[in-house]
């Protein structure tokens, strides 16, 4: 993938923005190379044949990312049953990408109406993505952070990462705890073939520790119980913040 740099965006570096659009071109599932170009007529690129899928990303940086890729080049995607496996989820993988190279977060959905909101925000850098001089989509990304945030990450990352100072000031703020048993990847293909009582293999041996996880951030390992008919989970360990970010 290769990048034409026409466009300064107005917060942060334009590597920052770069290496985001290249994630996303990585992951994407498309049946043809695709070429990721700054773009600056963004309203421009509204339409074409293809689902927007779009997300917020709250994290160490805050983003508002959407990307539309036309369905002639989407791979694997004929026929798809969209009751079980929609756009959104082929998608996914390559937004996650994208967010990736913002630090830890946690990355939700967005309704599709906020794509126009974000093309027209002068703070959006998009990229025309394009398949032999085609365009054939585009990604936009969005950064919400205000001057001076990069200097506060990386006094705090200087600091140790102290977590508690980090949160010290959104105590009250609640957050999503995620008690994790295992994970797998499957084909797309094995998805739609599974059926009631079939057994999908988990990375984790029986007897394994679970994950405890914080708005996605591995903090802790405990083992799960059955509490008045509940499931819970019981704190084995407590992991240092640099353990859990590995």
């Amino acid at each position: 993938m290769t990048i034409d740099q026409t466009r300064q965006p107005v917060l942060h570096s334009t590597e920052l923005y770069v290496s985001a659009a290249e994630a996303l071109a990585a992951v994407l599932p498309t049946t043809r190379t695709l070429t990721a170009r700054i773009h600056a007529g963004a309203r421009t690129l509204l339409g074409g044949v293809g689902e927007t899928v779009t997300a917020t990303f709250v994290g160490e940086f805050s983003a508002d990312v959407a990307v539309h890729v036309d369905g002639s080049v989407l791979a694997g995607t004929e026929g798809m049953d969209a009751s079980l496996v929609s756009i959104a989820d082929v998608l996914r993988p390559a937004l996650e990408a994208a967010t990736g190279v913002l630090g830890t977060g946690v990355l939700s959905p967005a309704a599709p109406a906020t794509a126009e909101a974000l093309l027209d925000d002068h703070e959006t850098v998009v990229f025309a993505l394009e398949a032999e001089g085609t365009t054939a989509g585009w990604f936009g990304l969005r950064i919400r952070d205000h001057a001076g945030r990069d200097a506060s990450v990386a006094e705090t990352r200087e600091n140790g990462n102290d977590v508690g100072s980090r949160l010290g000031r959104i105590n009250n703020v609640e957050m999503a705890l995620t008690v994790e048993i295992g994970r797998t990847r499957m084909a797309v293909r094995d998805v739609l073939n599974l059926e009631p009582g079939a057994v999908v293999e988990l990375d984790r041996s029986a007897g394994a520790p679970a994950d405890v996880l914080l708005n996605g951030r591995l903090i802790a390992h405990g083992e799960v119980v059955v509490m008045d008919q509940d499931y819970g989970i019981r704190i084995t360990q407590i992991l240092d913040v640099a353990e859990g970010l590995g």
